[in-house]
């Protein structure tokens, strides 16, 4: 009984395990003239129907498809997730040497029709299997030019910064991917510097990177791994460029061994260093002028809202609850300002922003919670709001208008009484005595400003005016210094981050522990350094601490932790490291705070 109650419920958790549905075509390797090889279409978490496959020109068509099944379970950090996948194989003949395309094939699932990408492959002309390997260019499948000794290629190994997007609006989505491309088995890699996004603010994706997709790219085949991938919004416009990164990667070489009756492959490790391309997206200005309430919204969006209840009565808390929807930069939009009566107290909304990311975009609901307390009797209207976003498709900003409410307040229940309103009743509730004084009362006059405690009193009030007028005149000339109330409470803001990083950590969470490491001391350097976020970088932070005379070590100091965290976000069991970091970085913002010029 307990099996098929089991059964039953994992058919119902695989509709909520099931991943992206996709279809994609794997070509061939290498092929030389006369050689038979196959290409396989791969449709993935779907049944599919109706597949079309074009014939490949220069090619002959031997038999297919062939179809072949599978499916996997996996559970990672609690979520269970599901992969099936169905392929159709089809043989084919190399007639003649030359450059061959695979046309794009197409398969009816799930009520779309999916196409793949016409994907390109060369079959080399057949003196070309004679050759010496070390002639031969590199090949994924061809051991014997993987030979040790020989130089590792430019071509050979590299990873890619691939941009979904060469221009885009401000606060637009981008989608970045930095894949891995080798022709070699990879023994180790190790990221020695991390691509910078000065001037964007950052959304990762959880990846697993693992070298097991096959991937033709300028003609070539190679064995891939998606490295990071995130979603970018950037920040500011002009060109921006994500600058390369620097990676060690050991990759496994064959030496032949002379055994005497017989040779073996024995593999060696060479250790080569690789650097990425650079990354550059050109940003465009949001459209001038802005319309009154726009807030920086980037994308498409529908607002909805509505009032908890329907009936209001004094000292009883209602809510209005404010729901936006839609894709773009949602996790940035700033909450609606609702324009409440006076006569209600309001309380500090509460908001909740759930995303998920399909493509290149991020896509999600905000739903902010307003409580107010109509504090008097009569009829009262919450105003409505208006949202502006811009939508980049349409190049034109979108407003769009929630209803106001009229609504009628009721005298409700008396608020409670507190404890000092009744000591206060009680009190005068007291009989007090008549206090009958002197049977022969006398007055007696005198002039006060003759007295000595006059003076005294006059003479304090006049300090406490100056005082006061004196610290009044330094906080108005602090509040006008946005920049010098900043650079003073840097160390304050920057505890406080500390200390949500301390907690990430003894929860043993590293992802969110050095991203919270990264927002204090990105933080703490904008403020003391009145730059904006999005315009710090390592050299300009370098540059300006010095020209503010503090010392290189300090400085140094705080650019290590921050290398610290980007490469442990991308390296496999950082949390072993933890308290290391973070006693460093409470280490280097202390010797920032304690140097005096």
């Amino acid at each position: 009984m307990k099996r098929y109650i089991l059964f039953i419920l994992l058919l119902l958790l695989l509709p909520a395990m099931r991943a992206e549905v996709s279809f994609t075509v794997k070509p061939p390797t290498r092929v030389f003239e006369g050689d038979k090889f196959a290409v396989t279409f791969r449709l993935t978490n779907a049944e599919g129907t109706d597949l079309k496959v074009a014939q490949i020109n220069g090619c002959t068509l031997l038999y297919g498809p062939s179809t072949s099944q599978s499916q996997s379970y996996q559970v990672i950090n609690g979520k269970a997730s599901s992969t099936s996948a169905i392929e159709y194989t089809y043989y084919y003949r190399a007639d003649k040497a030359g450059n061959f395309s695979i046309p794009a094939a197409s398969i009816l699932a799930d009520g779309k029709r999916l196409s793949t990408k016409a994907m390109s492959f060369t079959v080399h002309e057949r003196a070309d299997r004679d050759k010496p390997a070390s002639q031969r260019p590199v090949d994924l499948d061809d051991v014997d030019t993987q030979e040790a000794g020989r130089k590792v290629n430019a071509d050979d190994v590299f990873v890619r910064i691939i941009l979904s997007k060469s221009s885009a609006y401000e606060q637009e989505a981008i989608g970045c991917t930095i894949k891995l491309y080798t022709k070699y088995s990879i023994s180790s890699f190790m990221p020695t510097k991390q691509p910078s996004f000065d001037g964007f603010l950052i959304q990762e994706l959880d990846v697993q990177p693992s070298l097991n997709e096959v991937e033709t790219y300028k003609g070539q085949n190679y064995m891939t791994a998606v490295l990071k991938r995130c979603i970018i919004f950037p920040q500011k416009s002009g060109k921006l460029t994500i600058n390369s990164g620097n990676y060690d990667i050991s990759v496994i070489q064959y030496a032949n061994v002379n055994m005497g009756m017989f040779q073996v492959r024995q593999p060696k490790e060479t250790k080569i260093k690789v650097s990425s391309n650079t990354g550059s997206i050109d940003i465009k200005p949001l459209p001038q002028p802005q319309p009154e309430g726009f807030a920086g919204a980037v994308g498409t969006f529908s607002i909805d809202s509505r009032l908890v209840g329907n009936s209001f009565r004094t000292n009883d808390p209602a809510t209005l609850i404010y729901t936006i929807k839609g894709t773009g930069n949602i996790k940035y939009v700033k909450e609606p300002v609702i324009d409440f009566p006076s006569e209600f107290e309001q309380y500090t909304p509460k908001s909740d922003i759930e995303t998920s990311v399909h493509g290149n975009d991020v896509s999600g609901t905000m739903t902010v919670e307003y409580t107010f307390v109509p504090q008097s009797v009569g009829k009262f209207t919450i105003g409505s709001d208006k949202f502006v976003y811009f939508n980049p498709e349409s190049k034109e900003y979108v407003t769009l208008t929630t209803p106001s409410y009229p609504i009628s307040v009721a005298k409700g229940v008396s608020a409670p009484v507190t404890a000092d309103q009744k000591e206060v009743e009680n009190k005068n509730s007291d009989i007090r005595h008549i206090y009958l004084g002197e049977k022969q009362p006398q007055q007696h006059h005198s002039l006060v400003v003759l007295k000595f405690y006059y003076w005294l009193i006059y003479v304090v009030m006049l300090i406490l005016t100056i005082s006061l007028i004196a610290i009044n005149r330094r906080h108005a000339k602090l509040n006008a210094d946005v920049a010098g109330r900043k650079h003073a409470k840097a160390s304050k803001v920057a505890g406080r981050r500390l200390k949500a990083a301390a907690a990430f950590m003894k929860a043993g969470d590293s992802d969110k522990f050095y991203e919270e490491m990264l927002r204090a001391i990105w933080g703490y350097l904008s403020d003391k350094l009145a730059m904006p976020v999005s315009q710090l970088s390592r050299q300009n932070i370098v540059a300006t601490l010095e020209d503010k005379g503090y010392p290189e070590s300090a400085t140094q100091a705080l650019i290590e932790v921050l290398d610290e965290c980007e490469m442990a976000r991308y390296t496999p069991d950082s949390s072993s490291r933890m308290d290391t970091v973070y006693g460093q970085g409470v280490n280097a913002i202390n010797n920032i705070e304690s140097y005096r010029k």
